[in-house]
């Protein structure tokens, strides 16, 4: 069994739907730190601000409780992105009516680790 660490950061409570930040998730998953944040900071999603910035923070996580590690050393393992409570709120419409509009919150988890010394990502579990 392995002693690896890993290093992870949560943001929660984010005022964004899932369903939007979903797909920017899934591609940072399992790419170098250096890559993820080059691909997140040249996209033009809102979504890729938000999981950008946990990532980030997952990283310094990781750099400042281990300072013999380098930031091309750390790969991103998982990346997910829970739905949280949703802010109900009235929209008022015609004719006296009201609908109800819900704000979708999510929750973005982000886990790092370090690569092997060869400098390659671990291959995939079998299942």
């Amino acid at each position: 069994m392995e002693t690896k660490s890993k290093y992870r950061a949560e943001s929660k409570f984010i005022i964004a739907s899932p369903y939007k930040i979903r797909p920017v998730a899934n591609l940072v998953r399992l790419k170098s730190y250096p890559e993820a944040m080059a691909l997140l900071e040249s996209m033009p999603h809102r979504g890729a601000r938000l999981v950008g910035k946990t990532v980030k923070s997952a990283a310094s996580n990781a750099l400042n409780l281990n300072k013999k590690l380098d930031e091309d050393m750390l790969y991103i393992k998982e990346v997910t992105v829970d739905e949280g409570p949703r802010m109900k709120r009235i929209w008022y419409r015609a004719r006296g009516r009201a609908d109800m509009l819900l704000k979708r919150l999510c929750h973005i988890t982000v886990v790092i680790d370090e690569t092997s010394a060869a400098g390659k990502k671990p291959a995939k579990a079998a299942k």
